[in-house]
């Protein structure tokens, strides 16, 4: 990777690619530091210390912290990967946008490119709205009157909406998918705080060498299980027929279809973690139930370092990860264009049979990628229930999230390089 990098650097456009993203980046940590007005940023900061295990918490991670700080990019892109996930659902659910998708070319892709981006603002301002009303509710803002309320949520919304568009820069002129490589400065903007975190319960007695030794080797696994699976497909052998055209003959090449074994990669942990914390999320803005109830003995029951707990989240990840699976290939459709294209899987009809042996496929494929993100993510809960430290519960998500978008941005880097080198067929 390093080499990558290196190379990448000594070629004049990369580099100023490589520069953009960076410039990007930087307009992005400031935008962090910059509080949203009329907000108590050291009662907000109180607040959130008692929420690192719900859905706020996960909020907080994946924007670096300015969450819990109601920076103007609070919300981070979380409204954005929102807009796109119903919008890649209702593709599936409506006839006109499926058609404006497959069959609209260029001209449609804009104009889906252009829904995501007014439900990337519609999103935006529900989601600005309910962090206000929280904050309203807490008494953690220090003026209430209309104009203080359309201030802050504007500012919420505003800032997700322009994130966005820093996103769209990167991707067009700089390095990489923009939305990954944000969603990726967040999550290491926190490493020196985690450092930090572990020196201070390293001095309070909290963690010892020992547990460090531990955590640092379990990140270790989670990044070699992580590039291995990552960089792992299952290929299904396909087979063209000869066709003659005139005095030319086509087809008779062999080829494949590969399947990755992570085909929806962290989406289902980020889904499957919302869902599980939904009940510790809403407990915590109810009053605190008396010790030794029913309703203590239930909270305590689902509480996100409980076996209950990470057996539901084991299970949502696996249910989630066939979900996305199947949105993403449909084995009729594959089969078909197959069929079309004077391909066909030996051993295996065209039609039908061929479509039934790619459902076949991708379902044993889809288990053991679900299986592998469910070990991924409750492998840091029970860590973190280890040593006693709750804040490794995101774990497994911010570690495949910076994995993968490592992954991809070196591949995207020796893709243009390759490109660049290659002196084509005139010499």
């Amino acid at each position: 990777m390093i080499e990558t990098i290196r190379n990448a650097w000594k070629i004049p456009e990369l580099r100023k690619k490589i520069i953009f993203t960076i410039f990007i980046l930087l307009i992005y940590r400031l935008g962090n530091a910059i509080p949203v007005p009329y907000v108590d940023v050291s009662a907000l900061a109180n607040y959130f210390s008692q929420l690192s295990n719900t859905v706020l918490g996960l909020y907080n991670a994946m924007s670096g912290g300015a969450f819990a700080k109601a920076t103007v990019f609070a919300l981070s892109i979380q409204p954005y990967i929102n807009a796109s996930i119903i919008i890649q659902l209702l593709t599936i659910a409506i006839p006109a946008l499926e058609r404006l998708q497959k069959d609209g070319g260029e001209e449609g892709r804009k104009k889906i490119v252009s829904i995501t981006r007014y439900t990337t603002v519609g999103i935006g301002l529900l989601q600005g709205f309910a962090y206000y009303m929280l904050l309203k509710n807490y008494s953690i803002l220090t003026d209430t009157t209309i104009w203080a309320a359309i201030v802050v949520i504007l500012s919420f919304a505003a800032g997700s909406a322009f994130l966005m568009w820093l996103g769209e820069q990167i991707t067009e002129f700089g390095i990489g998918n923009g939305i990954s490589i944000i969603l990726f400065a967040s999550i290491v903007s926190r490493v020196p705080g985690a450092v930090g975190s572990a020196a201070t319960y390293v001095n309070l007695g909290t963690l010892n060498l020992g547990h460090i030794a531990l955590i640092l080797l379990g990140i270790l696994v989670l990044v070699l299980i992580i590039v291995f699976i990552s960089n792992s497909e299952r290929r299904i052998p396909i087979q063209y027929a000869k066709r003659v055209v005139g005095r030319k003959m086509y087809g008779g090449q062999s080829s494949h279809l590969p399947l990755k074994l992570s085909m929806s990669g962290v989406m289902p942990i980020i889904f499957a973690q919302s869902i599980a914390s939904l009940p510790a999320t809403v407990a915590a803005f109810l009053p605190t139930p008396a010790t030794g109830s029913f309703w203590s003995g239930f909270l305590k029951a689902i509480d996100t370092s409980s076996a209950t707990y990470i057996i539901v989240y084991f299970l949502l990840i696996v249910a989630f990860s066939f979900f996305y699976a199947t949105i993403q290939l449909n084995p009729i459709e594959v089969a078909n264009n197959l069929k079309k294209n004077g391909g066909f899987i030996p051993g295996f009809r065209p039609g039908k049979p061929t479509a039934d042996f790619i459902a076949k496929v991708l379902n044993k494929v889809t288990m053991f990628g679900g299986l592998y993100l469910g070990v991924v993510a409750i492998i840091p809960i029970i860590l973190g229930s280890t040593v006693k430290v709750s804040s490794l519960a995101i774990g497994g998500t911010s570690v495949i999230i910076v994995v993968g978008v490592a992954l991809e941005t070196v591949k995207a880097l020796e893709a243009q390089m390759l490109m660049r080198h290659y002196k084509g067929f005139l010499e």
